[in-house]
């Protein structure tokens, strides 16, 4: 029996009714029908690598699953992945993590749910960067929170300044949000301006949370954690998201893991416990292969690949007319400002998949600050269709 329209919305909560659709995923969708009626699509939309899992991650996935030993971990995540999180943070950043900070997380978003749950009362503001990841500024309303818009441009690269904090910080505010390198825009945050906006929290007794997951994809520039400073590492008011998603190429694994204060640990386990019972444990034993250096060999040639594809894909950007003033160093996305070619970057994104078969994401998914104006282009696909997808676009005669 199908329920009435009248029927759903009286037993629909005021929380899932504020949740916008994550508008990427229609894009997909779409994409998906149109392949399924024998179009061929360049996928320029989703945040996903194109590699498949690295070889060793699989061959460790498969050890295990032979055993049939399946049954659940601890909610905090195998001791022995906590603790091979924390040899990574001392091999590549220098930073003594201790293991019991770690909490291992179905995926980034699990992370961002347990730091979100343990920190927000009801009516708690929290200031994020516009444009920016758009599931954060729902998760933050479904533990009944504000998110509160920081809107950023290419003169700070994207990303908050200090002064934003200070002229935006409230009396219900309880912390500021970053992502470095971020989604939509790529761009970096050194970790002495981590420093900076730092202060600026703590000065007003509030949580800085810190979006790494794009951590180790970074080009012309070392990659860096917040975790590198000392001051930072031992704060009681940092916490700091990664995942295995996007550097380590373990997207379906839903893996990913929260760097939180000590204090707060045993709080997030009991919310673990309710929330998760525990992480995938296959996705773990596959995991503890992430940081072994026959893995870390191929994600740095992945690395390496990206970089070329930006460098394809920039120039031929640029030569259609679609502005770029502050270049991406991180991540797989061009945040590229359409004005010169269209009005409303929706209907181009939709121009572009129909006529063009290039699919790529208009800029409200990601705020509202000047979403109309910019497409995200993700660059994960090989540099030849990059550049078969630039001659479409070209084909369409955009701007004359």
């Amino acid at each position: 029996m199908t329920a009435s329209p009248t029927f759903r919305s009286t037993l629909l909560s005021q929380r899932a009714a504020d949740i916008q659709p994550f508008h990427v995923m229609e894009l997909l969708r779409r994409a998906r029908e149109l392949e399924a009626q024998g179009r061929d699509i360049i996928h320029m939309e989703v945040g996903e690598p194109d590699f498949g899992t690295p070889a060793p991650v699989v061959e460790a996935a498969t050890r295990f699953l032979a055993g049939g030993d399946v049954h659940y971990t601890p909610a905090l995540g195998l001791p022995a992945l906590r603790e091979a999180i924390a040899r990574f943070y001392h091999d590549r950043f220098g930073a003594d993590v201790a293991p019991e900070r770690i909490v291992v997380t179905a995926g980034a978003s699990g992370a961002l749910m347990l730091a979100l749950a343990a920190t927000t009362d009801p009516g708690d503001e929290w200031l994020l960067p516009d444009p920016g990841y758009p599931s954060n500024r729902h998760l933050i309303r479904a533990f009944e929170g504000v998110a509160r818009a920081l809107a950023v441009d290419a003169a700070s690269r994207y990303q908050p300044v200090p002064e934003q904090v200070d002229a935006a910080w409230g009396e219900r505010t309880r912390g500021l949000m970053v992502a470095t390198p971020s989604n939509p825009t790529g761009t970096l945050l050194s970790v002495a301006e981590i420093a900076a906006l730092h202060r600026r929290t703590r000065a007003r007794g509030g949580v800085l949370l810190v979006d790494e997951i794009y951590q180790g994809l970074t080009y012309g520039v070392e990659s860096a954690s917040a975790l590198g400073d000392p001051v930072l590492n031992a704060a009681d008011d940092v916490f700091v998201v990664n995942s295995f998603s996007k550097y380590f190429g373990m997207t379906g694994w839903r893996l990913g893991w929260l760097v939180a204060p000590a204090g707060f640990v045993r709080e997030l386990e009991k919310l673990a416990q309710h929330f998760f019972i525990s992480p995938s444990t296959p996705a773990q034993h596959a995991a503890l292969a992430a940081f072994a250096p026959a893995t870390i060999a191929i994600l740095e040639e992945r690395r390496h690949e990206f970089a070329q594809r930006r460098d394809v894909l920039l120039p031929a950007l640029r030569a259609l007319g679609f502005g770029i003033a502050a270049e991406p160093q991180g991540a797989f996305y061009v945040y590229a400002d359409v004005s010169a070619l269209a009005d409303d970057s929706e209907a181009l994104a939709r121009r572009m998949i129909e006529e063009a078969g290039v699919a790529a994401t208009p800029g409200l998914d990601f705020g509202h600050h000047l979403p109309r104006r910019h497409l995200r282009i993700a660059y994960t696909t090989h540099g030849a269709r990059l550049l078969e997808a630039a001659e479409r676009i070209r084909r369409l005669g955009l701007g004359s």
